[in-house]
Parts: C-alpha cells; structure tokens; sequence
C-alpha cells in the first residue's frame, strides 16, 4: 500500500489562461470537538457517484476494492487548494474538471491542488481514481468500522469515521449529499446499498448493481454489504401525503428464519413512527441483517439499517427512528450525538408504551432509581456525565447519550405537555428534514415551541392544533439540570 508523507504547504495556482483564482488552501479539518481532523473546509458536495469494483479475495490480501469516486461540489471561498479526507487505499489519478490535477497524501488527508483555482460559487467536479484493501478503523471506544471482512464478503460501517475507509470525501456529518453507488461483484455475490436499486446487469461473470440515494445523507451512514443474502421485498401502503413506500430487505441466510418474523413488522414500525414523528423521510426503507459475527453493533445506515442478526422488536424500533432522528436530521458535530441516540432511545419507550409495554413514566423512574438494568454498575452509568458533554470520542455512545438523553426529552415532555411534546417531536423533524442540526438549534426550537404552545406564536412548523402546553413552561432546569448538569439531578 502507497503511504505518502509529504507537506502540506501549498502555493496560491493561476489557471492556464492568465485569469487563474488566487485563493488559499481549504481548511484539512473542521475542528470537531472529538474528530478534528475529519471533514475539509471550503466547500460543500452535493453529490457523490461512486463507482466500485469489488475482487473477493481470501484473508490475507483483505478483500480488494477498484474505485473511481466523482465529488461534485461548490466552493464556499476562493480555493487554490482542497483535502478530501482517505485513510489508506492507493490513489493512482485525481483530475478537477476533467483536467489533471496534483495531490499529496498524509495520514487521512488527500490534498488535491487543481491545474486553475477554484472561485467562490463555483460548482467543480474532482474525480479520484483509487484502488488497494480497505482497512478495519478502530474507533477510540474500541469499536471496530470500515472495511469488515465477513465470511462471504464484506460490510462497510461508517460511524463515526469509517466511510473515508472505502471512498474520499468530506466525511464529516456537516456535509451531507446525494449518492449513486455502482458496485461490481464476482456473479454469485450481491451487493446491497442505500436508496433504491436503480439498475443490475451482469456481463463476463461480474455483476452490476446500481444504487441511487436522492434525499441527502451524511457519509457515516452511507454502506455497501457484500455477499450472499436472501433478499425480501413488500411495501408500506401509502399514507401521510406519499404513496406506497418500497421496503427492501437483504438477510444471510443463516439469519432468514430467526428474522423473518420481526422483519415482516417493519410497514407496522413505520406507520406507527410516522403517526408519532411525521411523514417518513426517505423514498425507501428496509434492513440488511448480517451474522452477529460479521458486526458487533447495529447502525442506522440511511434508508437501510444494519443488524448484527435478528433484530428485536426493540432494536428495530431504535434503528427506524434514527431515519428521522439521525439520518434525515442530522448532528452538526459529534458533540451532538444525544440528538441521535436521545431520541431513537425515546421511541423505544414510546413503542413499549403503546403495545402493553411499561410507560415511558415507569421506564424513566427506573432508570432514575437504578433498578433498570441487572447490573449495578449499568444503572450508576447513566449518572457519569451530561448527554450533551461527552468527556471524549471514546464516550460518545456510552449510556448518558443514550437513557439519560432519552429522559431529557422525558422532562420536556413533563413541562409542556404531551399534546405539545407530540408535536414538537413532529415539528423538529420537519424543521429541520434532510439537514442538520445541533443542541443549542434545539434548545432555541423548544423554548420557541413552548412559548407558542403556550397561546403566543407558535413556529410555522408547529401543528395548530397542538397549541395547548402548560403556559409559562420554565425549561431552563431541564436543560441546566439534565441536558447539562453533572450527577444525578433532582426530581423534586
């Protein structure tokens, strides 16, 4: 594998004509509170079209990958120069519309300085030809991501740096964009996606499928799993202002019996999360479930999350609510990833609730007097520190972003009322669909909420009808208490 140390300090280009933009290198990073070297600054892509050549191979030589990915993107400043972000992988040719282009390497970072600069406005096109054996990321939690070899093929995980494993990009949540994804497979393989399957052909014993994200998606939840599954198809009917919703399922076989059952449920989870959080916000949805060997943790792939086996009812309900809540709107930064796992953690609550289950009062007193969990230890792990303060990237997924912000939102509900906590669920989805936002957007959108709720001005986005919060609801100790306070808060 190619491993280019070199500097980056780089010149202001002239392009060919004379009439060259005199900018300055974009930024190598856009300093994440736990990440900051993920993500490039001076400019936003809006669309990736990757096109993927995959070799099975055995152990050794780590399952090869053949790509040439296609960044459309527009500057946000005058730019003599830009970083996609690559860790490992062998790049072979970089070219910014169509014209050649220089690039250096280091660590993670792909520098690319185009023949003429790019304006600011400007939409440019680069294109990276790459090729070598993806790596396995090990996150600081420990957890691995990225190219995950499986027994009959692989499965790539992004969260929360793993996709620059398998194509460069700006792989930071921030920068969100639309995807088509060809993968090329031995025939006998298959190869399962985001979005829809838009196209497959195969040709000289290679297989072609094509896929097509068109709502916007964060890199982390972008996959591609390869191998052999037993593929399932059915629909949601159609309802809240769309029509019928294909849901497309891609299962190893090893797994088809245990999850045929919870699986078949996926139209029921949807159209009971659409009553609760408003309108699904993907043309498509659907499940890949891999051995529990293949993939220590599910995650919220966009339009089709993954499953380490069969899902429970839980899970399930957890991974579909991150389609609202995660996918479609989406942390600015990792400091905000309560946002995500708050709310999919509440509508497990909400779902227990409405199918004979224990409330969500009772799950949230539970968890306040530690009897929740069997072990002792997994209940005082709630109190270690505030959701929305992680003390590093190893704990960005531990239990306090989890339950305790699933009861932050549990509060909210308390002070305002549940005919006005339904609809701000709704309205904070709405709000903010296919974007991105962080806690102190959502601290704003609550208190507005509230006050309109409350009989004054409610946001556009507010149902009418849910105008009927306790009025002068005081917010500040939920935020100050349980948002951002450290220990175990009151509950006088």
């Amino acid at each position: 594998m190619l491993a280019l140390a070199l500097p980056l300090t780089l010149t202001a280009c002239t392009g060919g004509d004379g009439r060259g933009v005199h900018g300055a290198p974009g930024a190598a990073g856009l300093k994440d509170p736990y990440f900051p070297k993920m993500g490039n600054g001076g400019y936003d892509v809006g669309h990736y079209a990757l096109s993927l050549a995959y070799e099975a191979g055995n152990e050794e030589d780590g399952r090869r990958l053949r790509g040439t990915a296609v960044a459309t993107a527009r500057a946000t400043r005058d730019l003599s120069a830009f970083n996609l972000d690559l860790k490992g992988m062998d790049v072979e040719a970089v070219t910014v519309e169509g014209v050649a282009a220089r690039w250096k390497r280091s660590g993670q970072e792909l520098t690319v300085t185009p023949e003429r600069g790019v304006g600011e406005g400007e939409t440019f096109r680069t294109t990276v030809r790459y090729s070598g054996g993806p790596e396995t990321i090990t996150d600081p939690d420990g957890s691995e991501e990225g190219w995950l070899p499986t027994a009959d093929g692989v499965l790539a995980l992004g969260e929360p740096t793993g996709s620059m494993a398998w194509f460069p990009g700006n792989h930071h949540p921030s920068d969100k964009a639309t995807y088509d994804i060809t993968v090329t497979v031995p025939e006998g393989l298959q190869a399962v996606s985001n979005g829809e399957l838009t196209g497959q052909a195969t040709k000289n014993g290679r297989t072609a499928y094509s896929w097509q994200t068109a709502e916007p998606m964060a890199g982390y939840v972008a996959t591609i799993a390869i191998g052999t599954y037993e593929i399932r198809r059915s629909t949601v009917s159609g309802g809240a202002g769309r029509g019928d919703l294909p849901v497309y399922v891609a299962v190893d076989p090893a797994q088809a019996d245990d999850s045929r059952r919870v699986l078949a449920r996926i139209p029921e989870v949807v159209e009971w999360a659409e009553a609760n959080f408003g309108p699904y916000p993907f043309s498509s949805t659907g499940a890949i479930v891999e051995n529990p060997e293949d993939a220590a943790y599910a995650l919220e792939t966009q339009s089709r999350p993954v499953f380490p086996g069969a899902p429970d009812i839980s899970l399930l309900v957890h991974e579909l609510a991150h389609q609202w809540y995660g996918d479609s709107v989406t942390p600015e930064s990792w400091r905000d990833m309560w946002l995500n796992e708050g709310f999919a953690t509440y509508a497990e609550w909400l779902w227990q609730e409405d199918h004979g289950g224990d409330s969500a009062q009772e799950i949230f007193d539970a968890l306040y007097e530690g009897d929740y969990f069997d072990d002792a230890a997994a209940n005082e792990a709630v109190w270690a520190f505030p959701p929305a303060k992680p003390p590093s990237a190893a704990r960005i997924s531990d239990s306090p972003v989890y339950e305790r912000g699933a009861m932050v939102l549990h509060k909210i509900r308390e002070v305002i009322g549940d005919d006005a906590f339904f609809g701000l669920l709704q309205g904070w989805a709405t709000t903010h669909r296919h974007g991105n936002a962080d806690t102190a957007d959502f601290i704003a959108y609550v208190e507005k909420y509230a006050e309109g709720s409350g009989g004054k001005t409610a946001p556009e986005t507010a149902p009418e009808a849910d105008l009927d919060a306790a009025p002068d609801a005081d917010l500040a100790p939920v935020w100050e208490d349980w948002l951002y306070g450290d220990g175990k808060p009151s509950v006088a």
